[in-house]
């Protein structure tokens, strides 16, 4: 036989598996994980996306507020009367606080007959406001009302939480069981605060510069205005993303740097809308207080100054309930 077809013979014949030993698979390359690469968090970037879901209104805001206050009111109020009564006996005292009467009496003089009873009432009304503010901020009882309020505060939005996910709740677990993240919430409240210093300042130096005659020409306030508003405006920016971040850090195993940067996620490329609806806010609480107030003054002049406490005690919880309803429509 010759060579080649004895070569020829070797290279068709099949070598047969041994027994025993498993065949080699051929390599192959396992598909990786796909995941989604969030784009960097740039500040102060404005671009217009639209988002499959609009926030409702701010008196669509205001109606579900009411409706979960008026649903669980029993246990609202009560931390209402549990603020009131501490307050009472750490801070305010049994003091009636200010005289109605001596006040009115006062601006009557100094404004003459140029006001109606209107306004004189409304005029009285600012004054409690601001007799209020500065008494509770200037007294050494600041840091029980401040203690008080964190108190309060954690309460309330651990009671919002079960409420809104239909959990059946005492009212003593809200003290219980809703004061453990109390030093997160300190922490975020801490940069809050922080975030307002570009406001005092600009504040603080415009009305400097207004008062001592520093800017004279009109040109020179526009100029001095133009820089309070660009630190207002810094303020409100970082505001937007951070307050959310206060009811963020009260979730279990959440640290404040991922409270504060899950805020910043959920506003993104909307905090206009969200600025909005926190302006409403103190607008409408002002106009209810007025609306209540007024009359008070005009006609029951002595319980003016007990109606305005219980009204900020109430603004407290119904500012919680406001601000967590809109905490949940972000997240839908």
């Amino acid at each position: 036989m010759p060579a080649s077809s004895a070569s020829a013979k070797k290279t068709t014949t099949k070598k047969k598996p041994t027994k025993g030993r498993p065949v080699a698979a051929p390599f192959t390359i396992l598909p990786r994980p796909r995941r989604l690469h969030l784009p960097a968090y740039k500040p102060f970037r404005f671009r217009h996306i639209k988002h499959p879901r609009h926030l409702p209104s701010a008196f669509q805001l205001s109606k579900k507020t009411i409706y979960l206050l008026w649903n669980y009111r029993g246990l609202f109020l009560g931390l209402v009367v549990v603020y009131g009564i501490l307050d009472i006996l750490l801070v305010r005292g049994f003091s009636g606080g200010v005289n109605v009467n001596s006040l009115k009496h006062q601006l009557s003089q100094s404004q003459g007959s140029k006001v109606g009873q209107l306004g004189l009432s409304f005029s009285v009304f600012i004054n409690l406001l601001t007799s209020s503010s500065s008494s509770s901020t200037n007294s050494g009882s600041g840091a029980y009302q401040l203690f008080l309020g964190l108190i309060i505060s954690l309460a309330t939005i651990w009671m919002l939480r079960q409420t809104t996910a239909g959990e059946p709740i005492r009212f003593r677990n809200a003290f219980y069981k809703g004061m453990y993240p109390l030093i997160p919430f300190i922490l975020v409240l801490l940069v809050v605060l922080l975030q307002t210093v570009p406001f005092l300042i600009g504040g603080g130096l415009y009305d400097l510069v207004v008062t001592n005659g520093i800017a004279v020409h009109l040109a020179e306030e526009l100029l001095w205005g133009l820089l309070f508003a660009v630190l207002t405006f810094i303020s409100v920016y970082m505001l937007c993303s951070s307050l959310f971040a206060l009811y963020i850090v009260t979730l279990p195993d959440m640290t404040p740097i991922k409270a504060l940067r899950s805020a910043r996620q959920l506003v993104r490329y909307r905090r206009l809308s969200v600025f909005r609806k926190l302006l409403y806010l103190p607008i409408a609480l002002l106009v209810v207080a007025s609306v209540i107030m007024i009359p008070v003054i005009a006609f029951l002049a002595p319980a003016a100054p007990w109606v305005l406490f219980v009204l900020a005690i109430a603004a407290l919880v119904s500012s919680h309930a406001y601000m967590y309803t809109l905490y949940r429509e972000l997240l839908l």
